[in-house]
């Protein structure tokens, strides 16, 4: 919110960087015309980028000898732009090993960001070789600026032991990706590929948001379109990328709920129902 004595202007969070005035443009004030120009600048300097999901591990691959507890870090955020939304606590975190799913909505703390944001920190020991499929269901996002609730089912999957199993299976979340491609051992220029699942069924002509999470901001885009990647499914819900460099790659397919849930006004609001898997590639030595 960017406010000054003769204007109000707020971009909120959105992919699609939606911009509203909250009372009349005085066209005889030289200063509001001074700062509607300013703040369209920064907006189109700024670019479009997607909300994302983020559940990270310090950790991908678990080898024998390794000390076995691992950190994730759950976030609401632009990954690119590395702007962070607010997080309230999740309905749901957990882990699928072996056919075996276990709460750890107990092993989360919050964390406070600047401005009163909250994210979460949640820890899981390593016990038993094999897969493990960590995943989060967040609370439903309001995003003003798009009249919409969003809700990001959010995978990673972390290899524990050299026993390679369980990767492909689905856990059941009512929007997931299922990799097609191993998600883990990824070097850069690797392409990954995944089947969108909604309601347990391919979803066909969706379209796939892709962001590489640019936490320390080295990654610079030319120009809009290079902070969020699209591609689509096919008739058989199966979409794949390249992934350019070494790092944490986001992909967020993207479908509405058949329901509506009650916006802050009262009316019926849409429902984003988001299938989001977050994968690591490595640069070559």
């Amino acid at each position: 919110m960017v406010e000054t004595h003769c204007i109000r202007f707020h971009v909120a969070p959105s992919s699609r960087r939606t911009a509203r005035f909250t009372r009349p443009f005085q066209k005889e004030s030289l200063c509001s015309l001074f700062v509607l120009t300013f703040l369209l600048s920064l907006l189109w300097a700024g670019g479009a980028s997607a909300h994302f999901q983020v559940i990270l591990p310090d950790r991908n691959i678990v080898a024998q000898g390794e000390p076995r507890t691992i950190t994730l870090d759950l976030r609401f955020t632009h990954p690119f732009e590395g702007q962070l939304m607010n997080m309230a606590s999740p309905l749901r975190f957990g882990v699928v090993a072996r056919g075996e799913t276990t709460d750890l909505l107990g092993t989360l703390t919050k964390v406070e960001h600047a401005g009163g944001l909250l994210s979460w920190k949640g820890t899981f020991d390593v016990t038993r070789p094999g897969d493990h499929i960590f995943f989060v269901e967040p609370e439903p996002y309001w995003e003003p600026a798009e009249g919409k609730y969003i809700v990001h089912l959010t995978k990673t999957v972390v290899n524990a032991f050299g026993m390679e199993e369980g990767w492909d299976e689905p856990t059941g979340l009512r929007a997931e990706i299922l990799p097609l491609t191993r998600p883990y051992g990824l070097w850069a220029g690797n392409s990954f590929t995944g089947q969108v699942l909604v309601e347990g069924k391919p979803l066909a002509g969706a379209e796939v948001e892709v962001e590489f999470l640019n936490d320390n901001g080295a990654v610079k885009a030319p120009a809009d379109p290079f902070v969020t990647q699209v591609v689509k499914t096919d008739d058989r819900g199966i979409f794949s990328y390249t992934m350019p460099w070494g790092g944490w790659w986001g992909f967020a397919a993207l479908a509405e709920a058949p329901e509506t849930k009650k916006a802050p006004d009262g009316t019926d609001a849409p429902i984003e129902l988001g299938a989001v898997l977050w994968v690591r590639t490595e640069n070559r030595p």
